[in-house]
């Protein structure tokens, strides 16, 4: 059978090279590795370059929970390599393209294990637990394998590995990592058991001849030609990225399939439900992403991940139990149990957090804290400055105390308020806006209006406060019928009464993105060139709907008889 190294599983690395918050350069066939260990224990490798500009990450911070280029401060998430944050555009959710190239990778017997497209398993190697120093040496790793081979008894293994024996009859197995087309690195495992100074001696004993040999190989490969470096091909984007799924007749996708790994109370009237995906890996979050969960009753609802940073083997969610529910948080509730399976969408996130302000304030009403909630984590995280102000009908009603404990001094319960006294503390909490203070607001309709209300009398700039509305309460009128122009495909269409902007352009094929489709998250928001629009969404700001550059296309209307829409 032909040996083909990229199908091949190599050490390249000790686990003992991993300490915590570290990050480890490795390189395997002319490929350039940045390894480090997250604090679920969870073990990274990835391409070694930030995608911004290349910088190595071997050079960046590791928080435990995300990976932080040192030159403009991307930051990429644990598992999944996605970019979470941008410095720059502290206002923006990195695009789900942002995402850094990642490799298979396993720890065991002492060794990290790394490889481009496995065609098997890591060896098995029961009872081989003693790591050798690596030997580091400037020569092919053919030349190597035959000069470990040279050695009296040695014998070659299945699966790449030279067995060696000692005069103490312990057994030695040496892998070679093949580094680049001149240089490689033996890494040995001994299934010796000696301890104290019996173990030293050992080691220093197979140090002394390993360095004879590397003596030895080098010379001879000093007398070659020397072989062209290896050049590694490097995608821009993955498969995974470049293939998604086609939406559904609605125009929503559901890419990933999770199972309920768990399902608990975490408050009076409120579920935290963990959703595990069935294989590979979830798609990456950042703080204040929702996603859409579709219900086997058929309805498609959107609930905000609690997650915090660093948390991506699994989604959290928290789901309310509505009085009047349309079937999804009773569906929740009452039909969906641990072990089901679920299909969901990637993350959208039209809520995001900057992470460039002196404070943030974030205040949350009800079942309003689960966005709040990932985004007070990951300023905590970081070691950012915020006050965080839940508003509760009782003690009982509040979710997720457990994560919230850990805020400390920041967090402050504010249960019991009549409406009347929580207009009043809304307005003491808002009396100061102050420079690079920014705010985030989620709850109940009223409860936002009257905060956005009292943040526009106390002069906050509309660019610090922040908000997202859960649903919109607002009575839609269709019973217009207007005409809109398409100015980049060519197309004019009509939108009859009763009919919406966005089921029209899916009728003529347009593919439009879409979640809620009540105006409240902003996903299918078009830029308007010309025309006069009635607004009916809760998502954009008053300044915007002034500007008239936006439009909802699922509950907004032309106010003109035409409107030419930027699509």
């Amino acid at each position: 059978m032909t040996f083909d190294p990229h199908g091949q599983w190599f050490p390249i690395a000790a686990a003992s090279d991993l300490p915590p918050r570290h990050v480890y350069q490795a390189q395997l066939l002319g490929r350039e590795f940045a390894v480090w260990r997250a604090d679920d224990g969870h073990v990274n490798v990835w391409e070694n370059r930030c995608l911004h500009r290349g910088v190595r990450l071997s050079i960046g911070i590791n928080d435990g929970r995300e990976l932080q280029c040192q030159y403009h401060g991307w930051r990429y998430a644990n598992r999944t390599a996605g970019c979470t944050y941008i410095p720059a555009h502290p206002a923006d959710a990195p695009a789900r393209t942002i995402c850094n190239n990642t490799y298979p990778a396993q720890e065991r017997h002492g060794l990290i294990w790394a490889c481009e497209a496995p065609q098997g398993e890591v060896p098995e190697l029961d009872g081989y637990g003693l790591v050798l120093r690596a030997m580091p040496l400037n020569s092919p790793r053919d030349l190597v394998i035959a000069a470990l081979l040279a050695e009296g008894g040695a014998a070659a293994q299945q699966d790449g590995s030279v067995l060696l024996r000692g005069e103490d009859g312990h057994a030695t197995r040496f892998f070679v990592q093949p580094v680049d087309s001149n240089r490689s690195v033996i890494r040995g495992l001994s299934d010796a058991e000696a301890q104290g100074a019996a173990r030293i001696a050992l080691l220093r004993d197979w140090d002394w001849r390993l360095e004879e040999l590397r003596a030895r190989i080098e010379a001879e490969a000093a007398t070659r030609e020397t072989p062209e470096p290896m050049q590694p091909q490097i995608t821009r984007l993955s498969e995974e990225l470049a293939a998604l799924p086609a939406a559904g007749a609605d125009g929503r996708q559901a890419e990933q399939r999770v199972r309920v790994a768990e399902k608990v109370e975490t408050g009076k009237g409120v579920i935290a439900l963990r959703l595990e995906p069935l294989r590979g890996s979830l798609a990456t979050f950042q703080p204040g992403a929702h996603i859409d969960v579709h219900l086997p009753n058929g309805l498609v609802r959107q609930y905000s991940l609690t997650n915090g940073p660093g948390q991506t083997d699994h989604y959290r969610i928290g789901v309310k139990r509505e009085a009047e529910s349309g079937g999804g948080s009773a569906a929740l509730h009452d039909q969906v149990q641990v072990g089901d399976v679920l299909a969901i969408s990637a993350p959208r996130n039209n809520f995001p957090l900057r992470r460039d302000a002196v404070q943030t304030i974030f205040i949350a009403g009800g079942i309003g804290v689960t966005p709040l909630l990932s985004m007070a984590r990951a300023l905590q995280a970081q070691g950012l400055d915020f006050a965080f102000h839940y508003f509760v009908q009782s003690p009982e009603h509040a979710a997720f105390a457990g994560e919230m404990a850990g805020f400390g001094a920041a967090l402050h319960l504010h249960a019991g308020l009549t409406p009347q006294d929580t207009g009043t503390r809304l307005a003491e909490l808002l009396a100061t806006p102050g420079h690079a203070r920014h705010v985030y607001l989620c709850g109940p309709g009223p409860m936002l209006e009257a905060a956005r209300g009292i943040a526009a009398d106390q002069g906050w700039p509309e660019s610090a406060v922040h908000f997202e509305y859960f649903k919109n309460t607002r009575e839609i009128d269709d019973s217009s019928s207007f005409e809109i122009d398409l100015a980049r495909s060519a197309m004019s269409l009509t939108v009859p009464a009763g009919r919406t902007i966005l089921e029209v352009l899916r009728e003529n094929g347009v593919d439009m993105p879409s979640s809620c489709e009540q105006g409240a998250c902003g996903t299918c928001r078009v830029a308007v060139i010309e025309g006069e629009i009635t607004h009916q969404d809760v998502y954009l700001s008053p300044g915007e709907k002034a500007e008239g550059k936006s439009i909802m296309t699922c509950v907004s209307r032309a106010a003109s008889g035409r409107l030419i829409l930027d699509i």
